[in-house]
């Protein structure tokens, strides 16, 4: 059995050395105190409506289900000198792909270097012909990103972190980690007088300034809205949330119009020019003119002006091309192509069930481990070897070699756990970790992330659509 770094306790036992104070307070806590505060919090977060949609569940009446991302009382802590290596190895990540995305679409560089196969690329589902030659704001595609980090044991005891998947389309999450830091501010004052822990609540100024500072060139002062497909989306309270927080509207496809080559959005009084457009809609449903022809979630004509720069988009269409797990293989090549530099932050070693050894290997080894879709997300689509029966992996060996291109596989990677208040007191449960890099004028980011939590013992789904929590994440400052 792979060993399993634990966040909170050496192998020793002993208590690491950036969690003692709060271990201490721990001990002192009757549990009784602390479900009760648990109760507190969903009372709480069911009254503001901190709610996601859960796609193809029912409840009895056949409507649709809404859920609460259960929330964890106990805090992953992390230390200050690894957050400043997190954060330089997502600055350099970050930026080596939107370097990638821009080659892509223009002089296509590291194709014809044959560092990234081309044909991985053009034939790719993500891959947006329309994007070619098409300039955006200081060459920024993803402007926020959500980069999935997990953290694995080494044969030592120490552990190592490695990016488990980029998030360059519209990744969503940032409102739990802000409200989460609320939440314990709220049960737990006294525990940020122990604590040095950096501050969270000015992420919704920092998006502003960046959305801010890739608008068209020569406006002085952008419109900026946040764009929904609408109230039945699973993150719709997320957006709403970001809207409010920045102090700008909250629209969808039907509030905007396209005319003399601008975007406006209806107002109480009239018409209104937008500049930067903050989307929370799929490409594909961007524009009917030139994408879906039956999608009601855009705006006609969008596409044509963005062409134009005369709207930015955040993120650029096209993104997609650098989050596919197809290509997320590469990404520490293009790190040393784009910036001449050794990555920070290492990848999970990937093959490529598209390569003839690759597959054989997966083939041989599906028992051991995890296979995806290179366009899954959310915790679908995928094969847990080690949890899954031999009826589940001969059924999922048929679908991969039936489309063998269609995955990617890599080792089960053993989770870090942290302590987790579950109900039969605090017990270790793996986690992962999604900070969120901002790139406009600079690359920034506030310290800290979302840490997702499996909550149900042994799991490593830590998706919420799967039963996974969140927890608050503590970078600490010193």
């Amino acid at each position: 059995m792979k060993p399993t770094f634990d966040e909170m306790h050496a192998a020793s036992a002993t208590v690491r050395e950036h969690y003692r104070p709060y271990d201490h307070w721990l001990a002192a806590q009757p549990r009784d105190s602390m479900r009760a505060r648990r109760e507190e919090a969903e009372m709480v977060f069911r009254r503001v409506g901190i709610t996601f949609a859960v796609y193809g569940a029912k409840d009895e009446d056949g409507s649709g289900t809404e859920r609460l991302i259960p929330f964890d009382l106990i805090p992953r802590i992390i230390p200050a000198p690894e957050w400043r290596r997190m954060e330089q190895g997502l600055r350099q990540r970050v930026t080596a792909l939107n370097r990638f995305i821009h080659d892509v679409y223009h002089e296509q560089e590291i194709l014809k270097a044959g560092i990234v196969p081309a044909d991985q690329v053009l034939n790719n589902a993500q891959f947006r012909r329309e994007m070619m030659g098409v300039d955006v704001p200081g060459g920024v595609y993803s402007h926020i990103s959500g980069i999935d980090i997990v953290r694995a044991a080494n044969a030592d005891g120490s552990g190592t972190y490695y990016v488990l998947e980029d998030n360059l389309r519209v990744p969503s999450g940032v409102s739990y980690m802000l409200e989460n830091r609320k939440m314990m501010m709220r049960l737990f004052p006294e525990l940020f007088s122990l604590h040095r822990v950096a501050p969270v609540a000015h992420y919704p100024d920092l998006l502003l300034e960046t959305l801010r500072a890739v608008a068209p060139a020569g406006v002085n002062e952008p419109t900026v809205v946040v764009l929904t497909p609408g109230m039945y989306n699973s993150a719709y309270f997320e957006h709403a949330f970001l809207a409010q927080q920045m102090g700008v509207e909250l629209v969808e496809g039907q509030d905007l119009n396209v005319r003399d080559g601008f975007v406006y959005m209806r107002t109480t009084q009239g018409p209104k020019r937008v500049d930067v457009i903050y989307r929370r809609v799929d490409d594909d449903f961007l524009d009917p003119l030139a994408f879906r022809p039956n999608s009601t979630l855009g705006c006609a004509g969008l596409l044509d002006v963005y062409r134009k720069g005369n709207i930015t988009l955040a993120n650029a269409i096209g993104t997609g091309i650098a989050d596919d797990k197809s290509i997320y293989p590469y990404v520490p090549k293009m790190v040393e192509f784009y910036l001449g530099e050794k990555p920070i932050l290492e990848n999970v070693p990937t093959y490529l069930c598209r390569e003839n050894d690759d597959l054989k290997y997966v083939l041989d080894h599906l028992a051991d481990l995890v296979v995806k879709e290179v366009h899954g997300a959310g915790g679908y689509g995928m094969l847990v070897g080690p949890a899954s029966t031999k009826a589940e992996i001969e059924e999922f060996r048929a679908q991969l070699l039936a489309n063998p291109s269609n995955y990617i596989a890599q080792p089960t990677l053993s989770l870090s756990t942290c302590p987790t208040f579950v109900d039969s007191g605090v017990a270790p449960r793996h986690i992962d970790l999604r900070p969120f890099v901002l790139s406009g004028k600079t690359v920034q980011m506030v310290p800290g992330g979302l840490t997702r939590v499996a909550l149900k013992e042994g799991s490593l789904v830590v998706n919420s659509s799967q039963g996974g929590g969140t927890k608050d994440t503590w970078m600490l400052e010193g």
